[in-house]
């Protein structure tokens, strides 16, 4: 008797024509029954309560622990409840969790279960869906909604120096401590006065404040940054190791980043046009040049959230000619892709001719031909990575 309206409306017609007050007695206990039912329900799902509690970044390779609670905020009881929480296929078989329990008034209960991180990516936790009913069953199921989550995690990172990447790539401009040249528009700071220093580099100001002549400190004009472009464009990959060639690049952007701003401690930022799962479109990233361990984290988030696409909105070769841009004079490009081309190398070049220093990365790659050859020979450092431990050749 999923639907009691029809029936009590049946037994009311029924006792008005025959007007016998066994029926009647019958019709106002179903209704009573049918009313408080209802009420109870309603009361039920408005009063309780669900929330998750976990992690929502992690490494790949991780578990994440999530905890599911379940509260009754009323003083009346729940005779059953369903949960069923949906998960992504990625992260967890099977792709959801169910349970059915009964809650006391005032009651709350908690269940955990475990995600596990086996590929990066933007995952989304739910939604979450709660069904009760009355205990004899007499009225429609109520049900309430919980929206999603999301989690991030992050691609795998690969320690170059336990690789046998030397402790200073040579993919990165490194300090030095005398700068050859350096740009009298960024005064970085004062020193002492030394016979021999120009009278044009005397600071007169912070001189009268400090009673001794002091001289301006100026910024190197060579600049220490490192842009990481990685290609995400499908066509870019060999077709047959599309996936395991694409997330390998990713991972390599992502240990090169790491090794840059951790161990080197130099800024490093990030260019690519790829797929995002937050919209379902097409975008363009580009994170600017900075060494702080938050931006590394910033790297790692897009680099976890990136898909390949079909259609960029630039070609590879344009889109590294866009992004130099707004590079400074001297800064390192390291350009990460699955093809190599004559357009590729013609706008390498193009960069190299320009100031910048140039470094390509090409994983699994189909063997080199003329053009990789001639890049070669045209001061072009080339990398070749069919697998993670081929990154210690860099």
């Amino acid at each position: 008797m999923k639907h009691l309206l029809p029936v009590i409306i049946t037994l009311f017609v029924i006792a008005a024509l025959l007007r016998i007050d066994f029926y009647f007695n019958i019709l106002y206990l179903l209704l009573a029954v049918y009313l408080l039912s209802k009420a109870w329900m309603q009361h039920a799902m408005q009063r309780m309560h669900a929330r998750r509690r976990f992690v929502n970044r992690a490494f790949t390779g991780e578990e994440i622990p999530v905890t599911l609670e379940l509260r009754n905020t009323s003083w009346l009881p729940v005779p059953w409840v369903e949960i069923h929480d949906s998960l992504p296929v990625g992260l967890a078989s099977p792709p959801f969790y169910r349970q059915v329990i009964s809650l006391g008034g005032r009651q709350t209960a908690r269940f955990e279960y475990t995600l596990h991180s086996y590929r990066r990516g933007y995952y989304a936790i739910g939604p979450l869906h709660l069904h009760t009913g009355d205990l004899l069953g007499l009225m429609p199921q109520a049900s309430s909604r919980q929206e999603r989550e999301y989690v991030i995690i992050y691609p795998r990172v690969v320690p170059l120096n336990k690789l046998g990447l030397p402790t200073h790539s040579p993919l990165a401009v490194l300090p030095a401590p005398a700068p050859l040249f350096e740009d009298p528009t960024r005064v970085m700071g004062t020193r002492a006065y030394q016979v021999g220093d120009s009278p044009r580099r005397i600071h007169w100001s912070a001189s009268a404040s400090a009673g001794h002549l002091l001289v301006k400190r100026y910024q190197p004009a060579i600049a220490r940054e490192t842009l990481v472009c990685l290609d995400m464009t499908r066509e870019n990959y060999d077709p047959k190791r599309i996936y395991d060639a694409s997330e390998l690049a990713v991972t390599v952007a992502a240990s090169l980043a790491n090794h840059i701003i951790l161990r080197e401690r130099l800024a490093v930022g990030l260019a690519t046009q790829a797929l995002d799962p937050l919209d379902e479109a097409v975008s363009r990233f580009k994170l600017p040049t900075r060494r702080e361990r938050a931006h590394l984290m910033s790297v790692l988030e897009v680099l976890a959230r990136v898909q390949l696409t079909e259609a960029p909105p630039l070609l590879f070769a344009d889109f590294l000619r866009r992004e130099s841009l707004a590079l400074p004079w001297g800064a390192t490009l390291v350009v990460i892709t699955g093809r190599e081309s004559d357009a590729l190398f013609a706008a390498l070049l193009n960069l190299r001719q320009r100031g910048f220093a140039v470094a390509l990365i090409l994983v699994m790659a189909e063997a080199a031909d003329t053009s990789a050859h001639s890049a070669e020979s045209l001061g072009f450092p080339v990398y070749r990575v069919q697998r993670e431990r081929d990154v210690e050749v860099i």
